[in-house]
């Protein structure tokens, strides 16, 4: 049977990568849907030797665009990430890295026009129900993706684009603090549940016997620790409204610590059982806003000012990651802003197997 050829952009975004789809292109269905995902990653397999992705769950992302119907936004984003070994799509999460693509792939596909030097991309983000803002450099009519900005965890520079968010607490769980505290107590250790962007679990490391400064490779090998984050991670799901979160990847588990290069805080950050070489985008909100929260496990540990408008560094393990938050005169966080960069990799069609879907399929 012949294979199905699907057109396919390759866009890295932030610090991940992800494959970009026309929403027309796919299947209708879900669960043929799924399995299209699945088999143009190359899940499951530990290598993904038989598809694109790359072995990694940062390198194992897919954004689904359309035109958007609303009045409010210009194009849908549907994020899904697919895992590297398990026959899985979770839709539960947006991806704030990825959202860097959204925009360029938008442009490069003609569903947005450029206006000028700077294009602005109004994108719903369909698995949360939130509108992102994202400032596309154009100043010759396409999307520009060289310049002189540098984000940790990318080799080089690119050029900058700017993300602003507005009304996006409670993304996944419904609220800023989705069991109505600032502080909790799983398993016998403090936690702060908090869900602006992305749910997150933040913990002390100290109250886990850590420091927050292991390598990646180092917690990766902590079998204790992760098991005890695990079992944390499971009760805090269904105390975040988000169920049975066994086969899920949220809430993400953050360890925290006090900053060590003139920071905010520094973090190391799980998503769930790999320690992440830096942070997700909207994990570094949620993160971030945590710090801001009274009560919560950051509180004493954070360095922040009393500022309405505050630019937070929050360092992780190759570098940092500078999130700017807004507050009202009540003390809440009303608009949350990022810089990020992306590149096209490459643009073609993906090849899957016939006998998985076939376009006279629908």
């Amino acid at each position: 049977m012949k294979q199905t050829l699907i057109p396919c952009m390759l866009i890295r975004g932030g610090t991940s990568k992800a494959a970009c789809f026309l929403a027309a292109d796919l299947p209708g269905e879900s669960a043929t849907r799924d399995r299209v995902l699945l088999a143009a990653m190359g899940s499951p397999d530990a290598r993904q030797i038989d598809g694109i992705g790359g072995a990694d769950s940062l390198t194992s992302k897919v954004a689904i665009i359309s035109s958007s119907s609303r009045p409010d936004a210009d194009v849908d984003y549907l994020f899904a990430q697919v895992s590297v070994d398990k026959a899985v799509v979770d839709y539960g999460q947006n991806c704030g890295n990825i959202l860097a693509a959204v925009g360029p792939f938008a442009i490069e596909k003609g569903l947005v026009p450029v206006t000028g030097a700077v294009t602005s991309v109004r994108i719903y983000m369909v698995n949360s129900g939130q509108i992102a803002e994202a400032a596309i450099v154009t100043p010759e009519g396409s999307v520009e993706y060289e310049g002189d900005t540098r984000i940790d965890g990318v080799p080089g520079c690119a050029a900058q684009q700017v993300l602003n968010f507005q009304d996006i607490a409670g993304s996944s769980c419904g609220t800023l603090l989705p069991t109505g505290n600032a502080r909790d107590n799983i398993d016998g250790i403090e936690v702060t549940c908090i869900d602006n962007g992305m749910p997150v679990v933040v913990i002390r490391a100290d109250d886990l016997q850590r420091s927050g400064r292991e390598t990646p490779e180092q917690l990766d090998k902590d079998e204790a620790l992760k098991a005890r984050l695990e079992s944390i991670r499971l009760k805090a799901g269904r105390l975040m409204q988000l169920g049975d979160v066994a086969q899920r990847s949220v809430p993400k588990m953050t360890l925290i610590s006090a900053p060590v290069h003139g920071g905010a805080i520094t973090t190391r950050t799980f998503i769930p059982h790999r320690c992440h070489a830096a942070i997700g985008v909207f994990g570094a909100v949620s993160v971030a806003t945590a710090c801001l929260v009274a009560g919560s496990v950051a509180e004493g540990l954070a360095s922040i000012s009393a500022a309405a408008e505050q630019r937070l560094s929050v360092e992780h393990p190759s570098g940092e990651f500078s999130v700017v938050l807004t507050r009202d005169a009540a003390g809440e966080v009303i608009n949350s802003g990022l810089i990020r960069t992306a590149r096209l990799l490459f643009d073609g069609r993906v090849a899957i197997s016939g006998s998985i879907w076939s376009r006279q399929e629908g």
